[in-house]
């Protein structure tokens, strides 16, 4: 997916009504993009190069013991940075973006242990064997007078809470959706710390309760992203590498680090108070 520059912005630029920027951050999991007083910003695109780059796994055939170079054979370390996300808070508004990154290459199928299927330490599936890290573009429309608080993490988990046979009604009608399939769906579903997870409710908290799904938790939202725990949520990669205490060479190295371009304009104004 690629962005443009929305008209009416790409005019006040020219207009000399509003300047372009760009903002870069990367490695660290927190930035924050400042916002001068007086002035609001519009972020309108982001150019963004996923973390996990510069190592990849081996067969365990192939290399017991890496040497040489960065290497790692670890099946999970790799899948950590499958699923990745990025949120903007401006203050007063949340959005939260989630990517699955794809593999440069995949391992060729194992034979499944047929008494342990799950067993990846005795068989393992086709598997992520290397992280594609070629930039994805997307478009935003973002505004906001306050500064801009950035958010980067790998989500390893999400751990269904419960599942639920989504009944019939003027908005789950049976044949068009899964209203009456019989079929027992994800109703919560936990993106955070045990305890206090940041807990997605399907088909939305509303809905929870009118199908007679039992009652609200107190964290439950409408929106499927993860909050920060190093274990169920949202985790910065580095602290993730260096949680399977992943060598200097891979955790200092630049390839394995994630990238965030911003590119948005800047009006040297309050905000009207209609932005259409």
């Amino acid at each position: 997916m690629s962005w443009q520059i929305p008209t009416q912005i790409e005019q006040d630029i020219i207009a000399g009504k509003a300047t372009y920027r760009t903002f870069q951050t990367g490695n660290g999991g927190q930035s924050i993009l400042p916002v001068p007083a007086n002035a609001y910003v519009v972020i309108f695109g982001y150019d963004f190069s996923p973390a996990g780059g510069g190592f990849k796994r081996l067969n365990v055939a192939e290399a017991t013991t890496p040497t040489g170079s960065a290497i790692i054979i670890n099946d999970n370390i790799i899948r950590g940075f499958e699923t990745q996300q990025i949120s903007f808070y401006t203050g007063t508004d949340f959005y939260p973006f989630i990517h699955h990154i794809d593999c440069k290459t995949t391992l060729a199928p194992k034979n499944v242990n047929a008494t342990a299927p799950d067993d990846e330490s005795v068989t393992f599936y086709q598997t992520c064997e290397e992280i594609d890290t070629t930039p994805i573009s997307r478009q935003l429309y973002i505004t906001s007078a306050n500064d801009v608080t950035i958010t980067h993490g790998l989500i390893v988990n999400s751990t269904r809470a419960s599942g639920n046979a989504i009944p019939v009604t003027s908005r789950t009608p049976q044949g068009l959706t899964y209203g009456g399939s019989a079929q027992v769906l994800n109703t919560q579903t936990n993106y955070g710390p045990a305890g206090t997870p940041q807990q997605f409710m399907q088909p939305s908290p509303k809905d929870y309760q009118d199908f007679a799904f039992g009652l609200l938790p107190n964290n439950a939202d409408g929106q499927a992203f993860a909050t920060p725990d190093p274990t169920n949520g949202l985790v910065d990669s580095n602290s993730y590498l260096n949680s399977y205490g992943v060598s200097l060479v891979i955790r200092n190295s630049a390839a394995t680090q994630y990238y965030l371009n911003l590119h948005y304009a800047l009006y040297s104004k309050t905000i009207p108070e209609t932005r259409g």
